[in-house]
């Protein structure tokens, strides 16, 4: 009845009250803040809009590829949005990869099959791939749509110039090329690719000066795309500023390691002003980037043939006149030998000259009989073709070759050509 009572500890109490009121707040503001073990911490996500401008800032450095790869991160971003693909596209065109472009092109049109842009673009893409009759479809079908889009009157040029050299094409096309390309410029002049298209009629024309002129506008504009650099080259060349060219095509070189065309510019350059060791080994470079071309196999046999590698020139020349299996295990295409294709004259009649030089006369008395039979009007391929003939007759009554004799005066290399 009378038990003492226990004063409150009031500290006991008060540390509890912190301690029950802290649990609660981690509770609800700390522990909700933790990922969970094994799940993922999201990502800030990067807006297209910031990806396609770190695409262009690289594009415009001549990062292709890295610029590539960001565009890809954009249509990721905005799948639906056909501008994005159309932007991939044409860097993928200006890299050299002209399947990935048309593919690209092909899927902004799924999303808009009235894109006058697209359509452009995918004649553009497979005029590289050397469809000339749909490339111009494409292209025709986009001015239809949009009759003053600058891009696609550019493109066009290109289409019909490619066209003609084919073989597709007439004369007529070259006339229209030139009025596309001056569309082109009262509709954009300040484009990249109007200037690429007026520079590209300009040199189909022969007007090389004036090309030169155009194409260094183009690169005024973007100075590091690789293809201005070979265009602007190429006009060099026919003008003899060897110099000048063998500069552009390094630049190109540098610019598209990747790329065979610059190693094989730079090859037919060389071996132009008499210096067959620089000669062979772009050669041999322009091979390495693209073993499968039959086309440079035939130009590295020229070179080593020129630098007395007889056995090895054959080797290399043996694809373009009978294909089959490399030794590094592509597949080579046969080049067949028509009229109006000198440079493929020229593999023939090396191939002949090399057999003969090694006494495999059976087979250079052949070629030499079908150079004569199938392009008698080119003189240069049919004074080989005699060189051939006189050689195997020698040899019946000379000793074998030792390898160190001086190219007969038949054997030079013709005047480059546009």
């Amino acid at each position: 009845m009378n038990k003492r009572r226990t004063r409150p500890n009031w500290f006991r109490i008060i540390l509890l009250s912190l301690l029950v009121l802290g649990a609660a707040y981690v509770n609800r503001f700390v522990v909700a803040d933790i990922d969970p073990l094994g799940v993922p911490s999201p990502t800030p996500t990067i807006s297209p809009d910031t990806l396609i401008a770190q695409g262009d800032e690289l594009f415009k450095q001549g990062k292709l590829l890295p610029a590539i790869d960001v565009y890809q991160q954009a249509v990721v971003s905005q799948p639906d949005n056909p501008a994005i693909h159309i932007t991939l596209a044409r860097a993928y065109a200006f890299a050299g990869k002209y399947k990935e472009a048309q593919i690209a092109a092909e899927d902004a049109l799924l999303l808009n099959p009235n894109n006058s842009m697209a359509h452009a673009v995918r004649g553009w893409t497979l005029n590289f791939q050397g469809e000339y009759l749909e490339a111009e479809s494409s292209v025709k079908r986009a001015l239809e749509l949009d009759p003053n889009n600058a891009l696609a009157h550019a493109y066009y040029v290109e289409v019909l110039i490619d066209s003609y050299y084919s073989g597709l094409g007439s004369f007529e096309g070259v006339e229209k090329a030139i009025e596309e390309s001056k569309v082109a410029q009262a509709l954009a002049p300040d484009l990249l690719e109007t200037h690429r298209a007026r520079g590209y009629i300009l040199e189909a024309t022969g007007n090389y000066e004036e090309a030169i002129r155009e194409y260094e506008q183009a690169i005024a504009i973007n100075p590091n795309i690789a293809d201005l650099y070979l265009a602007i080259g190429r006009n060099y060349r026919i003008l003899g500023i060897y110099d000048q060219a063998v500069d552009s095509f390094t630049r190109a070189d540098a610019l598209n390691p990747e790329d065979p065309n610059p190693d094989l510019l730079l090859s037919r350059t060389y071996a132009t002003i008499g210096e067959y060791g620089k000669a062979m080994q772009f050669a041999e470079s322009a091979v390495a980037n693209n073993p499968a071309d039959t086309n440079l196999r035939g130009n590295y046999g020229v070179m080593l043939y020129r630098n007395s590698y007889w056995p090895e020139a054959i080797q290399e020349l043996s694809y373009v006149v009978k294909g089959g299996l490399s030794e590094d295990g592509h597949e080579m295409e046969v080049i067949n030998l028509v009229p109006d294709a000198p440079r493929i004259a020229e593999y023939y009649f090396t191939y002949g000259l090399a057999l003969s030089r090694t006494d495999q006369c059976g087979e250079a008395l052949q070629i030499a009989q079908l150079i004569i039979s199938r392009i008698p009007a080119d003189e240069l391929a049919v004074d080989n073709a005699n060189e051939i003939t006189n050689r195997c007759t020698e040899n019946l009554n000379a000793p074998p070759p030792t390898g160190t004799e001086e190219p007969a005066a038949a054997e030079v290399e013709a005047t480059p050509t546009p």
